[in-house]
Order: C-alpha cells, then sequence, then structure tokens
C-alpha cells in the first residue's frame, strides 16, 4: 500500500475526527471546553503511540479556574535521531455570529462540505495533519527524528494562552524542533509565508454628565467621538488605503494598511436582559472605542502610533473641551519567513508533487501563531500551509472541503517523507 492510498483509505475517518472536533464548542471568549478538545486529541495520539503533555497556561491572559488555558503537544519519535516536524494548530473558534443557516456545531456534512465553526478555521487543517501524521507512521514505521502534533489554546485572542505560553516554555527552541507548520486555511496549493503587523488600541473621550434635557449643561463624550471618527475617516483612512506592501497578502484588499474598529461603547452600560425599563436621562462622560490597526513590513509600529495620536492631539487644539486617553492593547510584529528556507522548499516540492502544480506564496492579512514560534521561539522555519479557504473564517455558514483536506493530508505526508527519511 502507498502512502496515499493510506490517505484515502482514512476519509471516512478523517471526516469523522472532523466532525467530533467542530462539535465541541471551544468559543473564544471565553475559552469554553478547552480541555475537552485536547482530552479527544490526546486520546486518538496516545492511541497511535505518541507520548502526550496536556499543558495549562497558568496565569496568562483569560487563564482562571473557569476556563482554564488548556494545550496538548503529543511527540512520536522515530527509530533514530533526526529533525523534528511540528504540526501546530489552534482548537479555539471565535463567535458564532448571526447568519447561520444551520447548526454551527452540527458538523453537517452536504456534498463534499462539513459546515460549522471552525471547520475551516481552523479543525479541518488539525484533522488533516493528524491523518497524515499516522498514515506516514504506518507506511514508514522506522522513520528518522520525531513527529509532533500540537493543539493549542487563544490564537483568535492573540495565542498569549496557547504557542506564546508553550514557546515561552521551550516547546519551540530550534535545538527541539526544525521545522513547524500551521495548517491555517489559506488553500491547499498555496504557501503562507507570514503576515502583517498589527496594533491594538482603545481610545476613551472625557464629557461631564449632566441631564439629557440640559445638555448645555454637560459635555458630550460621544460626539467628542464622532469627531474622532470623523477624522479618521476624512484623514486617516485614505491614508492607509494609499499605502501598499511588497509583501504578498491575500486578498488583495488586505494589500495596503488596514484599521477596522472593533468596538464601540458610550454612556450608561447595557442594562440586563431582565431589566425592561427605560434609560435615565444623562449626558454621557465616556466613550471608547478598540481599533484594529493592521500594518505593513514597510511601515513601523511607531510611526502608526504616532499617527493616530498626531489625529487625537490635534482635535484637542480644534475641538473645544476635547479629551482623551489612549491606551494600548496589543502589538504584533510582521513576520516572514524567507522563500529558500527548508520547510518552503519541502512543501513546495510537496505540492508539486501531489497536486501538479506551483505553488503560490502568500502572507496572510492577520496575523497567527507564527509571530510566537518566529519572535519568542526564535525559530524561522515555520509557515503557514493547510486546506480551507481564508475568506470563511469567521463567517456564517463555514465550512471545509473533504478533498481539500485529504489533498492537504497528502501534501502534508508527502513533507515528512522528505524530511525525515533517509536519502
Amino acid at each position: 500500500m502507498t502512502l496515499f492510498t493510506r490517505i484515502d483509505d482514512k476519509r471516512d475517518d478523517l471526516i469523522a475526527l472532523t466532525q467530533a472536533l467542530i462539535r465541541i464548542p471551544t468559543l473564544n471568549p471565553p475559552g469554553r471546553h478547552y480541555h475537552d478538545i485536547c482530552a479527544l486529541v490526546d486520546a486518538r495520539l496516545k492511541a497511535h503511540g505518541f507520548e502526550t503533555q496536556m499543558i495549562r497556561a497558568t496565569g496568562t491572559p483569560g487563564d482562571s479556574d473557569s476556563y482554564p488555558r488548556w494545550n496538548l503537544v503529543a511527540r512520536r519519535a522515530g527509530t533514530n535521531a533526526g529533525e523534528c516536524v511540528h504540526f501546530n494548530s489552534h482548537h479555539d473558534v471565535v463567535e458564532v455570529g448571526q447568519g447561520w443557516t444551520r447548526d454551527p456545531f452540527g458538523a453537517e456534512i452536504e456534498g463534499d462540505k462539513i459546515y460549522g465553526r471552525g471547520a475551516c478555521d481552523m479543525k479541518g487543517g488539525l484533522a488533516a495533519s493528524v491523518i497524515a501524521a499516522e498514515a506516514f507512521i504506518e507506511e514508514h514505521p522506522e522513520f528518522l527524528g520525531a513527529i509532533e502534533i500540537s493543539a493549542t489554546a487563544d490564537e483568535e485572542s492573540g495565542g498569549y494562552g496557547g504557542v506564546a505560553y508553550l514557546a515561552e516554555q521551550g516547546f519551540f527552541a530550534p535545538s527541539r524542533v526544525q521545522h513547524v507548520i500551521i495548517p491555517e486555511p489559506l488553500n491547499k496549493d498555496r504557501i503562507c509565508l507570514g503576515h502583517r503587523g498589527g496594533w491594538w488600541a482603545e481610545i476613551e473621550t472625557k464629557g461631564e454628565i449632566a441631564h439629557g434635557s440640559m445638555p448645555f449643561l454637560g459635555d458630550c463624550a460621544v460626539r467628542h467621538m464622532g469627531a474622532v471618527l470623523e477624522t479618521f475617516e476624512t484623514e486617516l483612512f485614505p491614508a492607509m488605503a494609499a499605502r501598499r506592501t511588497e509583501m504578498p497578502v491575500v486578498p488583495d484588499g488586505a494589500r495596503q494598511s488596514t484599521m477596522n474598529i472593533n468596538s464601540i461603547h458610550g454612556g450608561q452600560a447595557e442594562p440586563s436582559d431582565d431589566y425592561d425599563g427605560l434609560p435615565a436621562h444623562c449626558v454621557p462622560d465616556s466613550c471608547r472605542i478598540v481599533i484594529d490597526r493592521r500594518f505593513l513590513v514597510e511601515e513601523n509600529v511607531e510611526e502608526v502610533r504616532a499617527e493616530i495620536v498626531a489625529l487625537l492631539e490635534g482635535l484637542k487644539v480644534s475641538r473645544d473641551k476635547f479629551d482623551y486617553d489612549m491606551r494600548e492593547l496589543n502589538v504584533v510584529l510582521p513576520s516572514m519567513t524567507d522563500k529558500s528556507a527548508p520547510v518552503v522548499e519541502t512543501i513546495d516540492a510537496a505540492i508539486q508533487d501531489v497536486l501538479g502544480v506551483e505553488p503560490t506564496y502568500v502572507a496572510s492579512p492577520g496575523s497567527y501563531d507564527q509571530k510566537h514560534i518566529d519572535r519568542i521561539g526564535q525559530l524561522h522555519n515555520c509557515i503557514a500551509y493547510g486546506p480551507g479557504e481564508l475568506e470563511l473564517a469567521h463567517k456564517p455558514d463555514e465550512w471545509i472541503g473533504i478533498t481539500d483536506m485529504l489533498d492537504s493530508a497528502k501534501v502534508m505526508a508527502a513533507a515528512l517523507q522528505k524530511l525525515l527519511l533517509p536519502t
């Protein structure tokens, strides 16, 4: 039996594993059922000869007794010394949102598609990597080096309870792991070399509370925030749209600098669901927004920060009583692996062998856990490669293609042959 035939024979197993993963609602926030999904993968890989560790990222953002940040790392050593290939997938998923036409955690199959929150991003990739590793070990039990598979927490909220924590503990040290493949959904014929940078901040405009019937006696923080948003619309957004990167970022709209207004909160807090009364009549003395600024490798974070501050300081001069606070929430620097890196060349050759096409090299519009492997682990031989279409991530009726998972599993298994078999 050949390696690829083994993977084809595991089609039903791949479907069942993907469905089982989707049906565990690992919603982040707040971080539900992390232990459950790690336990599922733990039992699966132990049965195939992997040594496993369940690791809680104690003390990381979001970790609590109610919502502990659990991670799984599994390792299968070969018969002789060699390099280690690590497949890293995050197990958390974002909120469901509106607009679904089927059960978000039902893992329903229609044709070649499995539907569900996290199907594409990225439980299908996790399942494909498991099947690839199992098929490779069955076909080549005397391989060299080691294979690792991890299922990690909190990628959707920065990865600090997952890969960042593991990197700090030495799990991605270059002396321990030599090649990392992250099965994010970038399409089965594309290799993702890295991602843009990100800068997140909360901006609060200040006001003065007063009776709503006499707003002239107070100062409306929401109106001040309106001025901030208008300044962003007329000055910041056009300036960002004019900047373009040489990074191969997909889709094309992400080749420019972008910013998302993540949330806005002004005035009184939202009432509880069991309150059906009217709001009080008050002028809001505070309004807050959270901004998500994605920047290019040609920019630097100091310039990104200074551009926002300059606009806010300009409003202090031009607008009566305008005052604000700004709190930086997170910074992620751009990350790019060189096209000549061993893992890149290996996956390139594997895609050509399996799919018969030359791969496209891309960069991701959003950051993913490569940032921690690169910056904290100091391991630069890392890429994203996996099944699924990036544009489906975080959308209603998210799905993963079964054929795409099988093809991606073959590419991953072919890469293992190239890296872990004697030449």
